[in-house]
């Protein structure tokens, strides 16, 4: 994928956000320590998915001590999310899961589980509530309403300070953290990681850029700065083109209108005498080349100049005082839909807006089109194989935008 960024000139390239939290994470499940009490952990709920009479012994357990009748997880490999499911499940229903395991009924097909002791069980508390911030972080990225591209930088600044190192961890967690934050720290770095602070800066949840210093505040804004005011002298330079193709379009249409009705009053008059057809040549040569417009003494003196300087300066002054007016303003709350509020407050940025919109329409994340493909993949099966491509269009579409 970068290859193809790089040899496509797109770059810079953002990766999604939800694989690097799922690489992250699964190095942080990668430690010896942690990789076997998930391996203590999955036999134990496979068990209990194999056997019905273990699980009937389960249930019967909740009752008594009046847990939720949920039924245990067991993870899947290529979803990190689910193992943190699997420990959270199992804490939930530990006191039910060790009584059902020292039931005589269930414990003779149940040989090689061992169950966790104090230590693990501490152990595990703190790896839940270690990557429930992870967890937390890929469902807020992959909601498919708003994954604004400048949700990145604050969740892995968030990441980070959740990963930094605790004098009160134990060795497992402590490994955990600096696996996770030695494979976090290096993603969005460079030229991806000064865009994505602009993103941030540009979303009015994140105006103040409190993950930044002084410094590097003013090192964004000011690169926003340059990039609003170039965006908007390029669409000055753009809507003045079209204004003047219109203007030489309808001007070319009377031309030749008027060239048209020359000819043919050139040629009635060809009818009546051999002589004034070159008079009618004449006269539409003169209608062909018009003289020039000539030119007033003031437009001889300045030119075009006069507007060139008076655009940029107003750009220039007009910029700093739209900077300055947003960076403060109250930040709107994080429920709150940056793209709406771009929307509603246009008008008051005109220079900042596009730049704004241009920014926060990237994704911050993949997994909204790939759950595109995994509702195709359930709409078309082997039941189902004769359903048209348009039938398939629609039905995607149906699913995907159903309130």
């Amino acid at each position: 994928m970068d290859i193809a960024v790089r040899e496509s000139d797109l770059h810079p390239h953002i990766k999604c956000l939800a694989h690097v939290v799922n690489l992250a994470s699964k190095r942080g499940l990668a430690v010896s320590r942690v990789a076997r009490l998930l391996g203590r952990v999955r036999r134990i709920t496979t068990f209990f998915h194999k056997s019905t009479t273990a699980t009937a012994v389960l249930t019967n357990k909740q009752t008594q001590l009046e847990l939720p009748r949920h039924k245990l997880i067991t993870d899947v490999p290529t979803r990190w999310n689910s193992t943190y499911d699997m420990l959270a499940r199992y804490l939930e229903q530990q006191a039910a899961v060790s009584a059902a395991l020292s039931c005589p009924g269930s414990r003779r097909n149940a040989r090689e589980i061992d169950t966790l002791d104090n230590t693990d069980i501490s152990d595990v508390e703190d790896m839940v509530k270690l990557l429930k911030p992870l967890k937390t972080a890929t469902t807020v990225v992959c909601d498919e309403k708003e994954p604004t591209v400048s949700l990145i930088m604050p969740l892995k600044f968030m990441i980070e300070q959740s990963m930094s190192p605790d004098e009160n961890d134990t060795q497992t967690i402590a490994n955990m953290k600096s696996a996770i934050l030695l494979d976090i720290s290096d993603r969005y770095s460079g030229d991806c990681n000064d865009m994505l602070q602009e993103c941030t800066a540009l979303d009015p949840r994140f105006r103040s850029l409190s993950h930044l210093n002084d410094e590097q505040r003013e090192s964004v804004y000011a690169r926003i700065r340059e990039k609003a005011s170039a965006l908007h002298e390029q669409r000055n330079q753009t809507s003045d083109i079209d204004e003047r193709t219109t203007r030489a379009s309808a001007s070319t249409s009377g031309a030749a209108a008027e060239q048209a009705r020359v000819m043919v009053e050139a040629a009635q008059g060809a009818e009546q005498s051999q002589e004034e057809p070159v008079e009618g040549e004449r006269q539409m040569q003169d209608v062909t080349q018009p003289p020039p417009p000539k030119k007033t003494a003031l437009e001889d003196l300045l030119g075009s100049s006069y507007t060139t300087v008076v655009e940029t300066v107003q750009s220039s002054r007009g910029i700093e005082m739209e900077i300055l007016s947003y960076r403060n303003g109250i930040p709107i709350p994080l429920n709150s839909s940056p793209l709406e509020w771009w929307k509603v407050n246009a008008y008051a940025y005109p220079i900042l807006a596009p730049l704004a919109k241009a920014y926060l329409c990237i994704p911050a994340t993949s997994v909204p089109s790939e759950h595109v493909f995994s509702t195709a993949g359930d709409i078309v099966s082997a039941q189902r194989s004769l359903i048209t491509p348009e039938h398939v269009d629609m039905l995607v579409f149906l699913k995907k935008n159903q309130s």
